[in-house]
């Protein structure tokens, strides 16, 4: 089993007086990392599944006094699939506030609809803690370089899903069931959204231009709903941590394009099972778009775990120049070109940007150096 990087973060944090909230996707591993946080905590420990209907009941709109018999001497109590249970938010506020001594660990399947019921009640009395599929320092650290290289390909493809890295024998089922309802699962739960084809047609629509500016109003062509409801779709895809976009960076040149956007994927596999091409690297036309999300997403993970609270853009203009993927940290901007040939041409930055903008950095990002970027050094 792969340790996940964000565990001895949270072990740091415990017991401080503060609630710790895991989120993430579905099935990236955060019932996985409760058990084994559940294993490293000092004193007893408390676990309540919210999928069963009397632990629902006994933490919905409950007082003080039936929460202390609820928790008796548990030093920790940890709840999973929290976002289940009616006021849950007011609930973990009642113990954080009057229960000293007690760690609250909480997660749940619907990050979207379980960000939803702690935020206003829980501000200030919370640490929040992303969970990702698998990323490359987390391979890495468990199954040193030969391992991640040796995977490349397949995590290209495949993507990076515990149950994939795991190994299982049918990862392309899997994927195809992951994708089919189960990710999205929220988003036709919670807000009334008709699949009935749109959501099918707009997640291959994004998949297909991942790497290239997406366009609301052609979307809304290809899906055939109004430019609205694409963005309202494409918002509820984000919160539910199935893609993620980039804006454009616009500061003083009027060339600059100001209002585009980027759509790319937290995993390649979820990418490449939306549609259902899952040939190997080297037969398929769209490498380069491949490589681009699949470096882009592992730096977002780096950036994360490693609280580099970036922000990262990309950068074109209407005479045609751009640069691949920006990023803004402290105050300095970094450079990357994400290309999959390192034998092409060496990439020369626009002389109108490095002049306006003046980066501290620009590197030509390749499978060959790509690690250095994913990879803290020691």
């Amino acid at each position: 089993m792969i340790q996940r990087f964000i565990l001895s973060d949270i072990m740091e944090h415990c017991h401080q007086g503060k609630a710790i909230i895991i989120i993430g996707a579905r099935q990236v591993g955060k019932t996985t990392l409760l058990k084994e946080l559940k294993s490293k905590m000092e004193g007893p420990v408390l676990w309540l599944d919210c999928d069963i209907p009397q632990v629902r009941s006994s933490l919905s709109n409950c007082n003080l006094a039936e929460l202390k018999l609820l928790i008796g001497g548990n030093k920790t109590i940890i709840i999973d699939e929290a976002q289940r249970v009616n006021g849950i938010g007011l609930t973990l506020k009642i113990i954080i506030d009057n229960i000293e001594g007690v760690q609250v660990l909480v997660s749940g399947s619907s990050a979207f609809d379980l960000r939803n019921k702690l935020e206003e009640p829980l501000t200030g009395r919370k640490w929040e803690y992303y969970l990702y599929p698998i990323s490359t320092e987390e391979l890495y650290a468990n199954n040193g370089l030969i391992d991640v290289k040796q995977r490349f390909d397949s995590r290209l493809i495949y993507g990076s899903y515990p149950d994939v890295i795991n190994g299982a024998s049918d990862v392309r089922d899997l994927l195809t069931e992951l994708t089919d309802s189960y990710l999205y699962k929220d988003i036709l739960e919670l807000h009334d959204v008709q699949k009935s084809g749109f959501l099918d047609k707009l997640l291959v629509a994004l998949a297909l231009q991942v790497g290239s500016e997406v366009s609301y109003n052609e979307l809304s062509k290809t899906v055939g709903l109004d430019s609205k409801t694409v963005e309202k779709y494409i918002n509820l895809l984000e919160k539910c941590y199935i893609i993620f976009t980039l804006n454009s960076f616009s500061r003083n040149i009027r060339t600059e394009l100001t209002k585009s956007k980027k759509i790319y994927f937290y995993d390649n596999g979820v990418r490449n099972a939306i549609i259902q091409t899952f040939s190997s690297p080297d037969l398929r036309g769209d490498i380069g778009a491949l490589w681009e999300n699949f470096f882009i997403s592992e730096r977002l993970k780096y950036n994360r775990y490693h609280r580099r609270y970036v922000k990262s853009y990309f950068w074109r203009t209407t005479d045609k120049q751009e640069i691949d993927y920006i990023e803004e940290y402290d105050g300095k901007i970094s450079l990357f070109e994400i290309k999959w040939n390192s034998k092409k041409q060496t990439t020369k930055f626009p002389n109108k940007f490095l002049n306006t903008y003046n980066p501290t950095s620009s590197v030509v990002v390749t499978p060959e150096n790509y690690l250095e970027f994913l990879i803290k050094q020691r």
